[in-house]
């Protein structure tokens, strides 16, 4: 196959492709004894894996050519990016193109193996799966790396991660980049037995990896195989190997190769048969690339498929507020929803950091859950907000669905990489195979002088990035609501939750207090609430406030203060992903004044775009420009209280706002 991409490089040579050449050896050793019970993680040169375990080179080749009937990703992306759900092969969740990346989602399908095993879930295989994560040496030197080893050696989990080495990153070598290889590194975390073998030998290869999994499926634990190769052909088709390589003939003289025709002519083969494999060979991928190159192209509408798995929950159903309830503050529904949750479904569990048995979150948001439920299914993680994120890739992939935390929205950045590139990315270039089921709580907001690291507002961040769902509730029952929502639906949401609307202890927030919603109740996502409408006046200046979060308060309380209940609309979002923006565009059109309110800082952020999409959509009815008020454009929330109240809105400031633009 790297042959023929070679000799028609123009043409094959549109996208991209990666080759394994130098590597066969130790790929087939390890796809050749996979079971389709167990999970594989392959990076961009595994293509030997892909056909050891069974895909055709007339398959892989639509996907080299992006081609609509790509078994992958149905022309989305690279070659050699796997995605794979067949009944009779090991399955392969999303693969990215970011080196090491895979190594958190890989440990999670791990994690989640662990967590079904100890809670005894039914398996209907006689030999206990495992998981396989392929790396590049040159990858093992990135931070997530050593999460994943990290959390694979302290909960004891069935993973083999196979590292390819062939000292070699793109451009720049192993002495240049790396103060010791993936062996002498595995020595520093405890648990983890690491072995390196010539990767190009097929039978310490074949063997070695034979004993290591067998230990794996019988003693559930973790290993990393070290196999030194040479890479043979070029990084890349657009990295070419004569631009840098300076180790060519060295490297030669390692070819798998001729040792597997010499080994197989020592054991009996004849160089005849040998010549008709190798033919035939040659003529089936000459045969599939001529008929990849006629397969069909996707068509445009093809790309507006598969950004979401379908949800069923499409309604408000259940009993937001009933009768002789109880009001209880917005923490405790959160609370309760996990807990209704968790006793019903017993693929539920939550983690992150502190939500353990001792504390139960630094909010007690997750208090009391770990007593009821198990140190297996609500545990405490390292700080490690990459693996918490990425891992819900692998949990969801074995079927589970996990509800997961970091701490504050300030420690969100470390985990950007893995909802980016990961966790928000898999349904779609996957062809709609693997859409990651999860769940990300995130406390957020100024509140109480918190200061510069426990205060931000970074939903513009979080927007930006397609492929998940987002929640912002400004009440407890929509909380509710909206958490047995996220639960229920199967793609990746994230709920930011306000700190300061937890406990309503700031001044002007007891409506984020409300009647304890029922267990059956359910909010679905994209849908507004007009929380405070008025009717349409042709003789009087009227004004829509749209809003979420803690800004819905701002709103409520500044338009009673001035009285002005009946002039004002407030539209509270309740969701930033999907929006509603039909409730947004009829509450605006019909007030003919807009004014946005958000917390983040007012430039280049999510309710900046949102007032242009208001001004493009309702011009026509427009009495003013649509008006925004934000905090400050500064780079932090300083620790002082009076500069964190000159910072962030509030409700006086509203107040002015609302003032300016009814005068406009």
């Amino acid at each position: 196959m790297t042959e023929i991409y070679e000799e028609n490089f123009k043409t094959v040579s549109k996208y991209v492709h990666a080759t394994s050449r130098g590597h066969e050896v130790i790929q087939i050793a390890v796809g050749m004894q996979l079971l389709p019970q167990d999970y594989v993680f392959p990076y961009y040169r595994d293509d030997s894996i892909l056909l050891s375990i069974g895909m055709k080179p007339y398959e892989l080749m639509l996907q080299v050519l992006a081609k609509k009937d790509d078994p992958f990703s149905g022309g989305r992306t690279y070659y050699s990016h796997p995605s794979l759900k067949d009944d009779d092969k090991p399955k392969i969740p999303h693969q990215s193109s970011a080196t090491g990346m895979q190594a958190i989602p890989a440990t999670g399908v791990a994690l989640g193996f662990w967590y079904k095993e100890a809670e005894g879930f039914p398996q209907n295989v006689s030999d206990n799966p495992i998981v396989v994560c392929s790396l590049g040496d040159a990858s093992v030197t990135e931070g997530e790396i050593a999460e994943a080893f990290q959390m694979a050696v302290l909960k004891k989990l069935p993973i083999l991660y196979l590292v390819q080495d062939n000292g070699w990153d793109i451009s720049a070598n192993a002495a240049e980049t790396r103060a010791q290889d993936a062996f002498e590194y595995a020595k520093g975390f405890k648990g983890l037995e690491a072995i390196s073998i010539d990767g190009t030998d097929f039978e310490e290869s074949y063997n070695t990896i034979q004993e290591v999994i067998s230990k794996i499926r019988t003693e559930r634990r973790p290993f990393l195989v070290h196999a030194k190769v040479p890479l043979l052909n070029h990084h890349t088709s657009g990295v070419r190997m004569e631009f840098y390589r300076d180790d060519l003939e060295e490297a030669r003289t390692r070819d798998p190769y001729p040792k597997l025709k010499k080994l197989l002519l020592d054991n009996g083969f004849s160089k005849k048969e040998l010549s008709e494999i190798e033919k035939n060979a040659k003529k089936e991928v000459a045969e599939s690339l001529e008929k990849a190159f006629k397969a069909e192209n996707p068509k445009p509408e093809d790309l507006f498929t598969h950004d979401f798995a379908p949800t069923p929950i499409t309604e408000e159903v259940g009993e937001r507020s009933p009768k002789g309830g109880e009001k209880v503050v917005m923490v405790d529904c959160a609370l309760f929803a996990i807990e209704e949750l968790m006793a019903k479904h017993k693929e539920c569990l939550l983690y992150g950091q502190d939500v353990g048995a001792r504390l139960g979150g630094v909010f007690r948001e997750a208090a009391t859950l770990a007593q009821k439920f198990g140190d297996n299914r609500v545990f405490n993680t390292p700080i490690q907000e990459a693996f918490i994120v990425g891992s819900t890739v692998g949990m969801s992939a074995v079927g589970l669905k996990p509800i997961v935390e970091v701490q504050f929205a300030d420690y969100i950045w470390p985990g950007l990489n893995q909802l980016f590139t990961e966790v928000s990315r898999s349904c779609y270039l996957s062809n709609g195979k693997w859409p990651v089921s999860m769940v990300l709580r995130v406390p957020i907001g100024a509140y109480g002088s918190g200061g510069p690291y426990h205060s931000s507002s970074l939903e513009s961040v979080v927007s930006n990035i397609r492929g998940i769902k987002i929640a912002y509730p400004s009440n407890g029952a929509d909380l509710k609501g909206l958490l047995k929502a996220a639960y229920y639906d199967p793609n990746p949401v994230v709920i930011f939750e306000h700190k300061g609307l937890y406990w309503s202890k700031v001044k002007g927030t007891k409506g984020a207090t409300s009647l304890m919603p029922a267990e059956d109740y359910i909010l679905p996502f994209g849908k507004a609430w007009v929380l405070q409408e008025i009717w349409k006046k042709e003789d009087e200046e009227t004004l829509s406030i749209i809003t979420y979060g803690m800004g819905v308060h701002w709103a409520m309380n500044a338009s009673e203060e001035l009285g002005m209940q009946d002039k004002i609309e407030v539209v509270d979002l309740r969701t930033l992903h999907p929006l509603d923006y039909d409730t947004v565009f009829k509450s605006v059109k019909k007030c003919g004044k807009c004014l946005v309110v958000t917390e983040e800082p007012s430039e280049n952020g999510f309710s900046r775009g949102l007032q242009g999409r208001i001004q493009e959509e309702c011009f026509q009815q427009l009495d003013a420009p649509v008006m925004l008020i934000g905090s400050e454009n500064m780079p932090a929330i300083p620790l002082n209280s009076i500069l964190e109240e000159t910072m962030i809105p509030s409700t006086e400031k509203v107040k002015q706002k609302i003032l300016e633009i009814l005068s406009y």
